[in-house]
């Protein structure tokens, strides 16, 4: 027979291998504190030394993690906020919102109420030298550590687990983690924890691009576009990543996540004909320069759409070009770790962020106008009625708290004839779902949640007699500025981020109203003093996000 052999030829000669790796880091600047030298010890194995790492120090390491992160910020990240307080060429909104960002992370810093009110997937990636050796149960051990700073601290329990493809329950310890392992190193085990919100999580965009969008021109139109997206939903400022190219989809998006999280800084600055990803700082640069031109601002309009860019290039499939885009929020939160032999380690976060706040607060944000919410409805809407999108507010008297799960019970009353009860029709809704309570207050954490979630109830609800105020954060689809219009309701964007701030001065009551059994997502009554928002859709059709494209 002529076939072809199925085995190469091994007297064919081919060039030794050189591996180069994807993702050359260099060298770990990171500030380290020590946490514990328990359950590390160093051991001769076949005569080397090796690494020998107990279950309890994952355990250990993980729960200070997530603890850490759900109340400190990196130095880095604050030094940014008090940039834009002094930056003349920020807007009076944008120095309003770093102002309350920094306020929010002093309370936060005390370790009783968290940054934010959403406290994130738990997510673990390890880097295990190949001189460490465990017990094997790797991941049930960091684990455990996350969900211990769950049940132990005023975190919020958001993972819900699937009973039914329709069926959901919440977990009530935050599990499941995402636990990634992989071999790396020789006599270290290292790690990045971060705890991810759904706000931020859902900014993550992965795009089948054409190989024809490589010049220079086509790819930053492209991204603008794409960055307009974003929206506001997700808290910014933003750390904004883009990563460009990838061996896959997959490989591409988790570019995304670790760049937004600067674990990729340490990249070289250029590409090889071998094939290693890069940063791209020039770009960076120029679309960060972009991101100030938009006039969305922190949340409001203004200059600080973004704190920074990440442009990471990646090699890729000829006939392939992923484009991934993603941010971290302003809950920014991620933190390494590391075990050696001496000892288990934690980024060292920033525990006085006092000393970034000016000495004298400045009057930031315009005219404030006082809304008294415990007048009958028909007087808050013309109240509101008598201002111009953009103005700024502060609240005082009652609101009634309900988000997707809540929003579709109420929607099967609806749909059976029934009407919506009268505390949907008579008070204003915030769009949340706060975090445990902590002895002693009136609230935990309780920032507004994404209001692009509740979009599509909106009409329905309006034309029954409820959502005539709604509260959150972000834009919004077009559908609820036409409501509005319509039925005459409003929108108040509230500031994405400032959990912690609210709940230590502006709520000070909460009590559950209906549907305990779904947890944070119940329906709530809380009392609020000079709770902050501005008026983003009013009842002439008007939109400020529409104004910046975002609408």
């Amino acid at each position: 027979m002529n076939a072809p052999t199925a085995f190469p030829d091994p007297s064919k000669p081919v060039p030794p291998y050189k591996h180069t790796p994807l993702f050359p880091l260099g060298k770990d600047e990171t500030p380290y504190k020590k946490i514990s030298s328990e359950g590390v010890r160093v051991e001769k194995v076949l005569g080397k030394d090796m690494l020998v790492v107990s279950r309890e120090a994952l355990r250990a390491l993980s729960e200070a993690a997530f603890g850490d992160i759900n109340h400190y910020l990196r130095p880095g990240h604050l030094k940014q906020l008090r940039a834009i307080l002094e930056d003349g060429e920020a807007s009076p909104n944008d120095k309003f919102v770093a102002l309350d960002f920094l306020k929010n992370a002093n309370i936060a810093a005390g370790g009783v109420l968290p940054m934010c009110q959403d406290t994130g997937t738990a997510i673990i990636m390890g880097k295990k030298g190949c001189n460490v050796i465990t017990d094997g149960d790797d991941e049930a051990a960091l684990s455990e550590g996350a969900r211990d700073a769950y049940l132990r601290r005023n975190l919020r329990y958001s993972q819900v687990a699937p009973l039914s493809m329709y069926e959901e329950k919440n977990t009530a310890n935050n599990m499941p983690a995402q636990c990634e392992i992989y071999a790396e190193g020789d006599d270290a085990y290292k790690f990045m924890f971060m705890a991810k919100g759904g706000g931020s999580a859902n900014k993550s965009f992965l795009f089948q691009a054409t190989p024809s969008v490589l010049t220079k021109d086509r790819l930053l139109a492209f991204l603008k576009e794409k960055i307009l997206t974003l929206g506001t939903a997700a808290c910014p400022p933003y750390h904004l990543a883009i990563v460009i190219g990838g061996t896959s989809a997959e490989l591409c998006m988790k570019t995304v996540k670790l760049a937004s999280a600067r674990y990729l800084d340490a990249l070289p600055t250029h590409g090889s004909p071998d094939g290693n990803a890069f940063r791209d700082v020039e770009m960076e640069k120029e679309i960060h320069k972009m991101t100030q031109s938009l006039g969305v601002g922190a949340q409001f309009g203004g200059k600080y759409f973004c704190h920074d860019v990440r442009v990471i290039r990646m090699p890729r499939h000829g006939a392939s070009l992923p484009i991934g885009l993603g941010v971290s929020c302003s809950a920014d939160r991620q933190v390494l770790g590391k075990i050696t032999k001496d000892g288990i380690y934690l980024e060292e976060l920033e525990h006085n962020p006092a000393q970034y706040l000016p000495q004298v607060e400045q009057s930031l944000g315009g005219e404030v106008v006082k809304i008294d919410l415990d007048q009958p409805m028909k007087d808050i809407l013309a109240t509101f009625s008598k201002y111009p999108i953009k103005t700024r507010v502060s609240m005082t008297g009652t609101m009634i708290v309900a988000r997707d799960s809540a929003h579709a019970k109420l929607r099967e009353r609806l749909e059976k004839g029934e009407p919506l009860p009268d505390y949907f029709k008579n008070h204003p809704v915030y769009y949340a779902g706060p975090a445990k309570t902590p002895e002693g207050y009136a609230s935990g954490a309780f920032g507004p949640t994404t209001a692009g979630r509740m979009d599509s109830f909106v009409d329905q609800f309006q034309a029954a007699g409820g959502s005539m105020v709604m509260v959150a954060k972000g834009n919004r689809a077009p559908a609820v500025r036409e409501a509005c219009k319509k039925y005459g309701g409003f929108y108040l964007g509230s500031i994405g981020g400032a959990a912690a701030n609210l709940a230590e001065h502006c709520i000070k009551k909460v009590e559950v109203l209906e549907y305990p059994e779904l947890g944070m997502e119940a329906i709530w009554r809380i009392e609020v003093v000079d709770f902050p928002a501005f008026i983003i859709i009013d009842d002439k059709g008007n939109d400020f996000f529409k104004e910046l494209n975002l609408g």
